[in-house]
């Protein structure tokens, strides 16, 4: 199913006035993990909401993404205690293990590396979280390794 068929019917569970615009871009980025600019313009052409109005939306929230991310999102907390730990390290190892910058995709794809500001664990810093999956009490050399055995087992 091509783009257009798959915002149709995202489309079609929602009204056509600016107030829905939130839930279909949530929609959206359910679909493809981002939100594409033809996906968008489609969003436009079938409903009362404008361009200036989704540009508004999807810019304002942090939940969206307006570029292709990678299959398995880590996040590398950077809050107080991971920092103070070494969260800094985390990320450094991860960039160099994966070949990959900070906020970054990899060239297969598979991943997108991101620093985060709190991901809530803080007792149990440092910390990184695939998807939805936390690893804890990290070192350099302890995130090269859950990224192996993650990767055998993904």
């Amino acid at each position: 199913m091509d783009v257009i068929q798959q915002v149709n019917e995202i489309l079609a569970g929602h009204g056509t006035g600016p107030e829905n615009t939130i839930g279909i871009l949530q929609d959206i980025q359910t679909t493809f993990r981002f939100l594409p600019l033809e996906a968008l313009e489609r969003v436009c052409e079938k409903t009362d909401i404008s361009p200036s109005q989704i540009y508004g939306v999807a810019t304002f929230y942090a939940q969206f993404r307006m570029d292709p991310v990678g299959e398995h999102i880590i996040r590398v907390c950077h809050g107080t205690a991971c920092h103070v730990i070494g969260a800094k390290n985390l990320t450094e190892g991860l960039q160099d293990h994966l070949e990959v910058k900070d906020g970054g995709n990899t060239k297969d794809m598979k991943y997108t590396l991101e620093s985060v500001a709190c991901l809530g664990c803080c007792s149990l810093a440092p910390v990184i979280m695939i998807d939805g999956d936390t690893f804890a009490k990290l070192d350099r050399g302890k995130v090269v390794d859950v990224m192996k055995e993650y990767d055998e087992s993904h």
